[in-house]
């Protein structure tokens, strides 16, 4: 007769990561809340996306900051069914990419907040409001200089803190 082993969840780090993964969902929301007057312009500088910077430090953020996202479209984006799937598929990418990075180098933890949705975003938003692709992606691209910064500064004060928590 074999005897198999029971891998016993922690619950304490269960409920744990599910808190700190709401608590941030809820920051990602509060803080496009708040700047959506710059966050919806024509430089879309949103300064929640530096929150995909925290997957650099907990991994387990990176699907909550992709619902982060669709939820911020939900409420706040009024693009439809297409952008909030797309944003969080790019929350995902984004997210992901950041804590890759930061195996590499903490600097390049804001390339990925800068690429990818200003590589992604327009594929789907640019017919949705009938602006070129390019011109487009100039412009989120842009607004995504300061949120890549802010990334990048949120890794190197919060890692100890935050490790893997």
């Amino acid at each position: 007769m074999k005897v198999q082993a029971v891998k016993k969840s922690n619950a304490f780090a269960d409920t744990r990561s599910l808190t700190f993964s709401a608590i941030v969902i809820a920051l990602y929301v509060v803080i496009m809340f708040f700047t959506q007057s710059f966050a919806f312009g024509q430089y879309q500088v949103r300064i929640a996306t530096s929150l995909y910077a925290l997957a650099a430090i907990n991994p387990v953020l990176i699907i909550p900051l992709g619902a982060a996202n669709f939820l911020s479209n939900t409420i706040l984006g009024g693009l439809g069914p297409m952008d909030m799937i797309g944003g969080f598929m790019v929350g995902i990418f984004t997210a992901a990419g950041c804590r890759y990075a930061r195996k590499v180098h903490l600097l390049l933890v804001a390339l990925p907040i800068m690429a990818i949705p200003t590589l992604m975003v327009p594929l789907w938003l640019s017919p949705l409001i009938n602006v070129p692709y390019g011109i487009l992606a100039v412009s989120i691209g842009v607004g995504q200089v300061i949120p890549g910064m802010v990334g990048v500064l949120m890794v190197k004060y919060l890692e100890g803190p935050l490790s893997d928590r």
